[in-house]
């Protein structure tokens, strides 16, 4: 499968097989995955907790879930969860995002997200990125420091869903070249300087 493929068929699973434990050997491929994502000055500002303890990884489900909200009901079906941890940026990094005003330890928590979605699809598995958490209950669960922000948790499992069609925007809505929404400008410049 090629990489177009590999995209084009990974989807966001919200069942599981639950009687159906995933292989030791590829949640270590998924983590070397994500061990080798990019980050800003390399800094890896990450700690990743694989879950895969039958008793634990329901705990955490749990505190994915509000029965108030009917959020995340299925978590418990997936064996495995992957708990994504900030770490701080190395200084090269801190000082970049400081000077130009942007969180590359958030970006660079997403960047692996996506490795670890995508390795999981090129497992056989599915997975499921969830934000929604009690992030109290799950630093509490996992002796996660309270200065430490949990950001995502991974839910990761062999999915019972067929492949659903993907619902995206038009690609002439989300992409342009050489200027934001074809505003022309990069095309007038050439033609004044070609005058």
């Amino acid at each position: 499968m090629n990489f177009l493929e590999l995209v084009s068929t990974r989807q966001s699973d919200r069942a599981f097989d639950p009687d159906r434990m995933v292989e030791k050997e590829k949640i270590n491929r998924i983590v070397e995955a994500a061990r080798l994502a990019p980050s800003a000055c390399n800094a890896q500002p990450w700690h990743l907790i694989v879950v895969d303890d039958p008793v634990l990884k329901n705990k955490v489900a749990d505190a994915t879930s509000s029965r108030t909200l009917g959020m995340n009901h299925f978590t418990k079906q997936a064996p495995v969860h992957i708990v994504l941890v900030e770490e701080k940026v190395n200084l090269t990094s801190g000082i970049g995002g400081w000077v130009k005003q942007k969180d590359y330890a958030q970006m660079d928590l997403g960047v692996i997200a996506a490795h670890i979605v995508l390795a999981a699809h090129a497992e056989g598995l599915g997975s499921c990125i969830l934000g929604w958490f009690n992030e109290s209950s799950i630093r509490e669960l996992l002796a996660i420091p309270d200065s430490k922000r949990v950001w995502l948790d991974i839910a990761i499992g062999y999915s019972v869903q067929p492949l659903r069609q993907k619902k995206r925007k038009p690609l002439q809505e989300t992409v342009s070249y050489n200027g934001y929404k074809n505003s022309g400008k990069w095309e007038r410049l050439k033609a004044d300087e070609s005058e």
